[in-house]
């Protein structure tokens, strides 16, 4: 098993900025990558970003490109997203998640452990 942890999350005014950290123990794997995903009330969940342990590539929604970096530290096992000039629309549940097949995934299904989550609230 894996387990993750979020955190980082809290209240900030639009134009802030947050970041967000995911520590990850337990079973580890050659190659994988991690993802965040966010769920606002009454909404699906939605991918935000991803990065892929083995090679470094990055992968965003088109939402989030040029204000989120998402970014690792393979010697804590943890990933960060670090988000810039936040939006009213940003506000939801944070989790994190990891693909064991190392896939570049925007796709949910695809990540086979999930965090509790942490919540991001921008107040406009």
């Amino acid at each position: 098993q894996v387990q993750l942890v979020e955190s980082g999350g809290g209240l900030v005014q639009a134009g802030g900025s947050l970041r967000l950290s995911c520590a990850a123990s337990g079973r580890t794997f050659s190659s994988y990558t991690m993802g965040w995903f966010r769920q606002a009330p009454g909404k699906e969940r939605e991918f935000v970003a991803a990065i892929s342990w083995s090679g470094g590539n990055t992968y965003y929604a088109d939402s989030v490109k040029g204000r989120f970096t998402i970014s690792n530290d393979n010697a804590k096992n943890t990933v960060y997203l670090q988000m810039n000039s936040l939006k009213p629309e940003d506000t939801a549940v944070y989790l994190c998640a990891v693909d064991r097949w190392d896939r570049g995934s925007y796709y949910e299904g695809h990540y086979n452990y999930w965090g509790q989550g942490t919540q991001v609230t921008v107040s406009s």
